[in-house]
């Protein structure tokens, strides 16, 4: 935001950004049915033809209070960005924890928060996975990055079993400036290596930690491996190397 810009201007910004845009008839009739999240806007095709889950989708948007408007194909699809699978709905999503990482460290009035990172993890059953075990766990916050990472859709939904719709989902530009950011406001940076020396049963933070999670290949990058000043193991037995990303997310978060 530009630092001429008017208050009311900037308060309109961080409202949209603060939207999570979900596309697909039955992703979108679920998200409604969960009396926590709000609707701000309901996309629909002027071509879709008659459908009793669409009649219910509507119902719920105008008890919810919702804009509803109808757009071409076309126009539905820029929306979506997703033609093949948005099936005529879109719908613009008001999450108490999905907001911009900024806003999370403005907001938050702990010290002692503990986050995961998810660094290249572009499997969707992986990330809903992980945002269903964030959500029940002990986990503040989920980094997730806007390029190289999966993003949001029908199938993450799915493998959340609909708890993405209450999950604390942080997102950012960059990961590594992400971490960077709350590097300089005292906040552990640690992530998973086979090498380390301590473990992650007897790791205890003193004070936020974030626990970077890497690609399901690959592992953590080099830019952001270069970040972290903690180094923490999962003892393997049976010749076993490393668990799945979403399997590693979960004993965090009921570490």
């Amino acid at each position: 935001m530009n630092k001429t810009d008017s208050e009311t201007y900037r308060d309109k910004k961080r409202f949209f950004e603060n939207l999570l845009t979900v596309y697909g008839r039955k992703p979108v009739l679920e998200a409604l049915q969960d009396p926590a999240v709000g609707i701000y806007r309901l996309h629909l095709a002027d071509s879709n033809k008659s459908a009793d889950i669409l009649d219910d989708i509507i119902a719920i948007a105008q008890e919810k209070g919702a804009e509803i408007v109808y757009h071409s194909r076309a126009a539905l699809s820029r929306i979506s960005k997703n033609a093949k699978q948005d099936q005529g709905v879109a719908a613009d999503l008001e999450l108490r924890g999905y907001k911009t990482y900024e806003a999370f460290i403005k907001e938050s009035p702990s010290t002692s928060f503990t986050l995961l990172a998810l660094d290249g993890v572009n499997n969707p059953q992986n990330l809903g996975m992980i945002i269903r075990s964030a959500c029940a766990g002990n986990i503040n916050g989920i980094l997730l990055p806007q390029k190289g990472s999966a993003q949001i859709d029908p199938l993450v939904i799915k493998a959340s079993a609909g708890t993405l719709f209450r999950a604390p989902i942080l997102r950012c530009n960059s990961l590594a400036s992400a971490l960077k950011d709350f590097q300089q406001r005292g906040v552990d940076i640690c992530c998973l290596s086979s090498h380390a020396s301590e473990t992650l049963k007897d790791f205890h933070p003193k004070s936020a930690c974030i626990y970077v999670l890497g690609n399901e290949t690959e592992g953590v990058s080099q830019e952001v491996e270069k970040l972290c000043n903690q180094r923490v193991r999962i003892p393997m037995n049976n010749g076993v190397e490393s668990l799945n990303v979403a399997v590693t997310a979960a004993l965090i978060a009921f570490r």
